[in-house]
């Protein structure tokens, strides 16, 4: 991709994007999966830290910290823990990679294709009615919808499965699917999901309008860098850097909505058995639930984890938008390989 810096929107065709962005989700889950069971473990407390009172009476564990939890998880758990829920994440993943960048690339597209009035469409080069800025938020903001919506059980599925302790709860991935469609129905299967599209329209938005508008100034940094390593041209460090910045400022953003999200996709009947044991109710939707957490814990409960979900959002990002652009370059390669053989 530093090649020639090409936008996504100009690379490869309907198979190859969707090669590419599988490929992509799949390789990222197996690298974050021990950063997400650690958030989603810290997203799910609610007892204030800094207030050791709070901490009476609770049942389960108190973590203090991504590198405390990481070691409590480890001690209590074993090293498995941190692949906890991996089947329904790596499902949700590889769909995820797939259906958010075939959107991205095919809406970023369409937009392109409407012209300013005064561009006229014969020429080279018409110029599109919207800032390519605009564009790429749009874009990613509606691939981001599309793959949330089409994705969230397997979303939810993974949260669940992650906020099991020692004590199992879903025996495996049908079982749950078994259980929560015979004790909540349909709609069990979308807690939170206003929650989930509320986050994602300007985190995707913000990530690929960010993206894209980094990837240019990066990759010319890295082409007057050669003798760095590994900072230098051919070698994706400027995609990956732009993977990471962008991934970066677009959680912190929305982050609020992300723990929202969390708590209210393990409401239901096995609210009490999770290693949480003292997860609260909450009523209402959205809104309701954003208040409940900042009048029982502060504005800090809706940021409980946010430093680890940096620390996986960074190489998340990273690991994402390189290996797409890694695996739609070989696609690529393979591609004209194959129509020179055949010329």
């Amino acid at each position: 991709m530093s090649r020639d810096v090409k936008p996504l929107k100009n690379e490869g065709n309907q198979r190859q994007i969707v090669v590419a962005g599988a490929v992509a989700g799949l390789v990222s889950r197996f690298v974050i999966a021990p950063l997400d069971v650690i958030k989603i473990r810290l997203q799910l407390q609610t007892h204030s830290l800094s207030d050791p009172l709070s901490h009476n009476g609770i049942i389960g564990p108190v973590y203090k910290g991504t590198y405390r939890t990481f070691r409590s998880i480890l001690r209590e758990e074993g090293i498995t823990a941190f692949w906890k829920g991996n089947v329904p994440a790596e499902l949700l993943y590889l769909t995820y990679g797939a259906i958010q960048f075939l959107t991205y690339t095919s809406t970023t597209r369409a937009l392109n294709s409407i012209h300013a009035p005064n561009s006229l469409s014969t020429t080279p080069n018409p110029k599109p009615l919207l800032p390519q800025t605009l564009i790429n938020f749009l874009a990613g903001a509606t691939a981001g919808t599309l793959a949330t919506s089409a994705t969230y059980p397997l979303d939810l599925l993974r949260t669940r499965f992650a906020a099991q302790g020692s004590e199992r709860i879903y025996s495996s991935l049908i079982a749950s699917v078994r259980d929560i469609g015979r004790h909540e129905g349909f709609k069990g299967f979308f807690r939170g999901l206003s929650a989930g599209v509320g986050q994602i329209v300007p985190y995707m938005g913000l990530f690929f309008a960010f993206y894209e508008g980094l990837k240019p100034p990066l990759s010319i940094m890295s082409s007057r860098l050669p003798a760095i390593l590994p900072w230098n041209k051919g070698t994706g460090a400027s995609d990956a850097a732009a993977g990471i910045l962008a991934s970066v400022f677009s959680k912190t953003a929305v982050f609020p909505l992300d723990t929202v999200r969390k708590r209210l996709q393990v409401q239901g009947p096995m609210r009490s058995r999770y290693v949480h044991r003292n997860i609260p109710e909450y009523q209402g939707g959205v809104v309701r639930t954003a208040r409940t957490i900042v009048a029982r814990e502060g504005v800090r409960g809706l940021y409980r984890g946010l430093g680890v979900a940096l620390v996986k959002a960074a190489p998340a990002g990273a690991v994402t938008v390189w290996t797409y652009e890694r695996v739609m370059g070989a696609l690529l390669e393979w591609e004209e390989g194959n129509d020179t053989q055949t010329t």
